[in-house]
């Protein structure tokens, strides 16, 4: 059995627009810690397949103001450094959009501290409830993580 000595944390979709999106907010911020390496990211097949559906779609590219070669890259990125995880039980039905229970799986099979979205509000009414993980928003993430590590 592996034991992770790094925090894993979960993103949502959400998070991967918002800091392509801008680099003056917490998403961005949030990126730039994976890549600094203070914590790892978990990926699953399907979470890494909706991040490039909605990355590459081209109203996103021009949210972005980035090429499809750009996201590209940016997603080859996260598919290098993400955690990779196959989660193997579905707590289906739970949540109201499907596509929000990916990363609920995800972040139950990765032991994930945090699971990050700006759309807290489409997690908080399911059916199952899960006490491993903290449901937070970029802000707030940011916020606990600058408190906890100076």
């Amino acid at each position: 059995m592996c034991y992770h000595s790094i925090m894993i944390i979960t993103l949502d979709t959400n998070i991967m627009c918002q800091a392509l999106r801008s680099s003056r907010g917490a998403s961005f911020y949030i990126l730039q810690l994976v890549r600094s390496g203070r914590f790892q990211i978990a990926i699953s097949n399907s979470t890494f397949h909706e991040y490039e559906d909605v990355l590459t779609r081209p109203k996103s590219l021009k949210e972005f103001d980035l090429g499809r070669e750009d996201v590209t890259k940016f997603l080859r990125y996260i598919a290098f450094i993400g955690e990779k995880f196959d989660p193997r039980f579905l707590f289906r039905p739970n949540l109201k959009d499907e596509d929000d229970n990916m990363f609920v799986e995800l972040a139950v099979t990765s032991n994930s501290k945090y699971l990050v979205t700006s759309n807290t509000k489409d997690f908080q009414h399911s059916d199952l409830i899960f006490k491993d993980f903290q449901l937070i928003t970029p802000a707030e993430f940011v916020k606990e993580w600058r408190r906890n590590n100076g």
